[in-house]
């Protein structure tokens, strides 16, 4: 039976980072985040529900929801946050689906990687083998924050904020790597993990994720 992954982590914690690597090695990657977008294309129903929840300002030169925008109305205000979880739809039934149609389409010796930053918090791990949380010192991830996108401290704080703290997730975890070092240091604590998740997976040992 093919491996499912779930990756998971705040922002700037490495996840994406993490991905990349393990989909270069050969596994099949998969970002919720992008799989939702596609959930409110131009002509689907959540596109016309998230332009009545927030205005056409949000709809792009192109027609298309610019994410950018709508990103600015949503990032760090919860109550937003769920007003566009809602009008989307079932993103529930979408991420699982795709974890769903891997467990036919993957072959027996590869992995599929579901890469989602509220994967915990949303029960996705009922349809995985793994849950893998990724973690970084709270100052470092606001310094690679503010970098990556271009925030001022108090926007990279508020995002954070806005986020589960690691520690309360790894409960929940069944591996947690810290991303506190170099991205060198990151990949070769990645392939020494997926290294110890395959020999667990090829004997049947893995713990129920």
């Amino acid at each position: 039976m093919s491996l499912v992954i779930g990756i998971t982590g705040s922002i700037a914690s490495g996840k994406s980072t993490a991905c990349q690597y393990l989909q270069s090695k050969g596994a099949t990657h998969c970002d919720a985040d992008k799989l939702v977008h596609r959930m409110y294309d131009p002509e689907k129903p959540a596109f016309h529900r998230i332009v009545k929840a927030f205005g056409n300002t949000v709809v792009g030169d192109d027609g298309f929801i610019d994410r950018k925008i709508l990103g600015g109305k949503v990032f760090g205000r919860p109550e937003e946050m769920a007003r566009l979880t809602e009008a989307i739809g079932d993103i529930f039934a979408e991420v699982s689906g795709v974890m769903k149609d891997w467990r036919q389409s993957l072959d027996s010796n590869e992995i599929g990687l579901m890469e989602a930053v509220n994967f915990i918090e949303a029960g996705y791990g009922q349809f995985s083998d793994v849950t893998w949380l990724f973690a970084a010192d709270n100052e470092l991830a606001m310094s690679r924050l503010m970098a990556r996108n271009n925030l001022d401290q108090k926007a990279a704080k508020q995002g954070l904020a806005s986020q589960p703290k690691w520690e309360d997730r790894a409960p929940a975890a069944d591996v947690v790597t810290h991303n506190d070092g170099t991205i060198e240091q990151l990949e070769q604590k990645v392939e020494l993990e997926i290294s110890q998740i395959l020999s667990k997976h090829k004997t049947g040992t893995l713990p129920t994720s």
